[in-house]
């Protein structure tokens, strides 16, 4: 039983950003900042590394958002911010690093997040569990990605 609350309490670490999560106004908008320093080690890898981090990043992020949606008895709860973070990976993969398309990036992916433009809203309400919570988070960082790539090439 006791190894089994200390289980439930690394997946509440994880899942809520190490308690990121919590932050009474706007949970998600501080979650995605939590990774930022995770998007700068993703900026020093290339692109098979980066690629492989990230994949096996959301493949986690899956597997914790699902268990915490247990434990805290809710689907998609607003504690869960992993999904935020690995959001904020992909849209700053291969994003070159500057002040600048940091703060462009995490502004239009946390617009994307909000908005959910079509058909970011479908994935999660369709997709069980963990999927869901993470699935539109990944789409919302594809559309931020590529809405970054086209600023920073013609502005």
């Amino acid at each position: 039983m006791a190894l089994h609350r200390i289980g439930e309490k690394w997946v509440v670490l994880l899942a809520t950003g190490c308690y990121a999560g919590y932050v009474p106004v706007a949970p998600g908008t501080f979650g995605t900042l939590v990774a930022v320093p995770l998007c700068y080690l993703l900026s020093m890898l290339g692109l098979f590394e980066g690629m492989l981090f990230i994949v096996v990043f959301a493949g986690f992020s899956v597997w914790i958002a699902g268990k915490a949606e247990k434990i805290f008895n809710k689907k998609d709860s607003g504690l869960i911010v992993i999904d935020e973070m690995a959001g904020l990976l992909v849209t700053l993969f291969l994003i070159p690093w500057s002040t600048k398309s940091v703060v462009a990036g995490f502004l239009l992916f946390r617009l994307m997040d909000i908005f959910k433009p079509f058909p970011i809203k479908r994935l999660e309400s369709r997709l069980p569990g963990g999927w869901g919570v993470v699935g539109d988070d990944l789409l919302a960082g594809v559309y931020a990605n590529i809405v970054l790539r086209f600023a920073i090439r013609f502005f």
